[in-house]
């Protein structure tokens, strides 16, 4: 079975980077986070693999976490960002290279505080359900 893992990543930060709506209220969205990045900033988490084969096919069931960053005093800026999060991913179609019948949806979110008490940070993860293109 191959790993959707970098195919995954890939195209989610393509979708995200692509909607002008997310991407004029952040800096960037980011892999690797640059040193002195502007707040508030979408970041690429974990993402983990369990293999979710069918009768007839191989597929995979993947667990996507995302990171929103603000320096906003309180929640409302990363909660906002967090909603269009939801508007591009939460069960929308997902290309992604090499797999069909990818689904996405919205698994669960946490809001907490940086060890950096000017820092709020919301984690939310997306579960995807991908099946492996025919060869």
């Amino acid at each position: 079975m191959t790993s959707a893992l970098w195919p995954l990543q890939q195209a989610v930060y393509a979708k995200l980077t692509g909607h002008q709506p997310l991407m004029a209220l952040v800096s960037g969205v980011y892999d690797e986070v640059p040193e002195q990045v502007a707040h508030p900033y979408v970041s690429i988490g974990s993402i983990t693999e369990d293999v979710d084969d069918a009768h007839n096919a191989r597929g995979l069931e993947a667990t996507l976490v995302l990171h929103v960053w603000s320096k906003y005093r309180g929640y409302r800026e990363a909660s906002e960002i967090l909603t269009v999060l939801d508007a591009v991913l939460d069960r929308k179609p997902l290309d992604v290279d090499g797999f069909t019948d990818v689904s996405i949806a919205h698994r669960q979110h946490n809001a907490m505080r940086d060890p950096d008490p000017e820092i709020r940070h919301i984690n939310v993860s997306y579960r995807v359900w991908l099946t492996r293109a025919e060869e």
